[in-house]
């Protein structure tokens, strides 16, 4: 899946940064105070770390593709981490606001849980997340070989239910990119006792684990 975003790197930039995401970006900066940081997760080449950079907030990418994390360095003027976030440990990162904008659409169904619960010890505890997911059933594949998985709003909610996290909003939206594809996007909070956050790095639900 990582080599299609390495080698068609340029290809991947001319499809996607040129849409405009306030419409699916605009429910989490608003519930962010001024200057909150903001982590992207699978940010490509930087269109959503841009649209927050202009609107004042700090940011802070991370990309799987060196050539896209490349292009987003020389366009945000940001710090971006390659690496790959089944692996990296976030819990150093403390972000107001970590951004999941169709990054996790080649994660299998049965994986989802734990990858997720691996990048949400990015957030602070009482910080936000947005998810966006392709609405559908099963999975696809496209001429270039890449996977996309495809949930329901039912499914998705109980996935919150056991990573501990509240969808606090939630849009559907047809694809600016294809028309044939609908996203589902939620801005999700950690769910609290006593003002310590659930969720662990493991996606258990566990109180005090950070």
């Amino acid at each position: 899946m990582a080599d299609y975003y390495i080698r068609c790197a340029d290809e991947y930039h001319r499809q996607t940064f040129f849409l405009d995401p306030s419409s699916f970006l605009l429910p989490l900066a608003e519930k962010l105070p001024p200057g909150a940081l903001i982590l992207d997760v699978g940010c490509g080449s930087g269109r959503d770390l841009l649209w927050f950079k202009n609107r004042g907030f700090r940011v802070l990418g991370f990309e799987l593709s060196y050539p896209l994390a490349s292009l987003a360095r020389r366009i945000v003027g940001c710090e971006i981490i390659v690496g790959d976030f089944e692996r990296f440990d976030f819990s150093p990162v403390h972000a107001d606001g970590l951004l999941l904008v169709g990054a996790l659409v080649h994660i299998p169904h049965g994986a989802l849980a734990r990858v997720l619960g691996n990048i949400l010890p990015a957030i602070k505890p009482q910080g936000f997340a947005l998810l966006s997911m392709k609405e559908g059933c099963g999975f696809s594949q496209d001429s270039y070989g890449n996977t996309f998985y495809y949930w329901t709003d039912e499914k998705l909610r109980k996935l919150f239910e056991t990573l501990a996290l509240e969808p606090l909003h939630m849009q559907r939206q047809v694809s600016l990119k294809n028309r044939q594809d609908v996203w589902l996007s939620y801005v999700l909070k950690k769910r609290q006792v006593h003002g310590r956050a659930l969720v662990d790095a493991h996606g258990l639900q566990e109180a005090g684990s950070r």
